[in-house]
């Protein structure tokens, strides 16, 4: 299947990188990865993949990077609900438009952007498929750099380049050192509250479904210049979530007394209009981002991918969660 095929991954030291590695790996694919700082990342010397040290913004390392390369998934980002959109910008739009203009040429055969469920309209959502188009401006910068890669991709792929854009929702899972060990450090503080109710629905997705998507929009013909949307397939609350986490981690679950949502929307407005008054560099406690995620009903169709490209989440909620659990427990 491999045959003849060179991977490159870019993110490898994230969560969906690394796991996408170390799959392809298993099969003898040949694997090579951009990574800016490889001696933070160990493990990447007994990994098996190809290293090319640097970054989006280094032309000669880019170069290298892309020589001879047949596929790519870009899941490198920079992430967070806070901070100036041209830093976001520069990463997750310019970066993106180096990278493409550095592995395009007749040996490419596909290039998976990884973008967000979060491009969504900042509402409550209920089976809301790809027929409903981002709007253009958005509350925080991550989210705004997100939309612009995505229509950066499709740009590319109207011009002939084999590019497929997905759209995960949130991610869990093993080699996850930030959003889920954040989550369980807040829970064990006292600081973690829920919007509202905490019964709308997350629009989680396992890393191993994810790697299964990504796989998928990698064979499939019809994949090309398309977007699809991808989740584990299954409602799961935000309170079942954290419940589910506590549960198989010995902890005490949180409050089910919430933060009433007129009262977050004014947290997160004041909140941030002070911050950005005074140039805050850190967030505050509550963001119109973590508002969005948090207090929102997030629920999305993934039949387009089922029907167009295949996908059939392999893991249910309470197995992605087991094996999260199971890794978590390895680190301590």
């Amino acid at each position: 299947m491999h045959e003849g095929r060179l991977y490159l991954i870019t993110g490898v030291t994230g969560m969906a990188g690394r796991y996408l590695a170390e799959e392809l790996l298993k099969e003898g694919a040949r694997v090579r990865s951009l990574v800016r700082q490889p001696a933070q990342s160990p493990w990447l010397k007994q990994s098996g993949i190809e290293v090319i040290e640097g970054d989006l913004e280094n032309a000669a390392a880019l170069k290298a990077a892309g020589t001879g390369v047949t596929h790519v998934v870009h899941t490198a980002a920079k992430v967070g609900d806070w901070g100036p959109t041209a830093e976001f910008r520069k990463v997750n739009v310019e970066g993106l438009k180096c990278l493409l203009d550095a592995v395009n040429g007749p040996n490419l055969k596909r290039f998976v952007h990884l973008s967000s469920l979060g491009v969504y309209e900042a509402r409550d959502h209920h089976q809301t498929d790809e027929s409903t188009a981002p709007p253009d401006k958005h509350m925080d910068g991550y989210t705004q750099s997100k939309v612009e890669s995505e229509k950066l991709a499709l740009e590319y792929a109207r011009k002939g380049v084999p590019v497929t854009v997905l759209r995960p929702g949130f991610i869990y899972g093993p080699h996850d050192r930030t959003v889920v060990p954040n989550l369980l450090s807040k829970i064990d503080s006292g600081d973690f509250k829920y919007i509202g109710s905490g019964m709308q629905a997350l629009n989680c997705i396992f890393v191993g479904n994810l790697v299964e998507g990504i796989r998928k929009a990698l064979e499939s013909p019809g994949a090309v210049g398309e977007i699809f949307n991808l989740t584990d397939g299954e409602k799961v609350s935000k309170r079942r979530f954290v419940e589910t986490l506590c549960q198989n981690l010995g902890r005490k679950n949180p409050s089910h007394f919430g933060v009433p949502m007129p009262v977050a929307k004014f947290m997160a407005w004041s909140g941030e209009g002070w911050a950005r008054l005074i140039g805050a560099k850190k967030a505050p406690l509550v963001t119109k981002a973590k508002l969005k995620f948090m207090g929102l009903n997030l629920d999305f169709s993934i039949e387009k991918a089922k029907t167009r490209l295949g996908y059939q989440p392999r893991y249910g909620f309470d197995e992605g969660m087991k094996r999260t659990v199971d890794w978590l427990r390895t680190q301590k």
